[in-house]
């Protein structure tokens, strides 16, 4: 497995069948060139298999810490480290830009991202609860 962090259009339209809806090159745009956001593709065979993206955050009192956005992995690739290589990549990447921590929201019940995650080093505080706003 290789991992690389993206950095075109292209390699993230090739990536596409990992994400919730296609691409949009005009989105995808935007996010590579935003001060703080961060995409990591996971590779087998030149072919991209998973992916992690996440987002710094700045807090006048706290400072920078990471927002694990979303991590995918291509279903005959899970269960094979991919997920916990791409988390523990986009953890390297907070600690070297400075960032005093990182985060996810996960889903209840969502049994395999919490197993992925405590296995990248994450740990349940189980203090949260996500309230959401749909503009859409």
């Amino acid at each position: 497995m290789e991992l690389r962090r993206a950095a075109t259009v292209r390699e993230l339209t090739a990536a596409e069948y990992l994400f919730d809806a296609p691409v949009r090159p005009e989105w995808a745009r935007l996010f590579l060139q935003a001060q703080g956001h961060h995409l990591f593709l996971a590779y087998e065979g030149g072919v991209p298999v998973g992916f992690v993206s996440g987002v710094e955050t700045v807090h006048p009192d706290k400072g920078t810490e990471m927002f694990l956005y979303e991590l995918a992995v291509a279903e005959p690739f899970r269960r094979r480290g991919t997920g916990r290589a791409l988390v523990r990549e986009l953890a390297a990447l907070a600690r070297e830009r400075g960032c005093y921590g990182m985060w996810v929201g996960v889903d209840a019940g969502n049994d395999v991202a919490l197993a992925t995650y405590r296995s990248a080093g994450g740990e349940d505080d189980g203090s949260c609860t996500v309230m959401t706003w749909d503009f859409g």
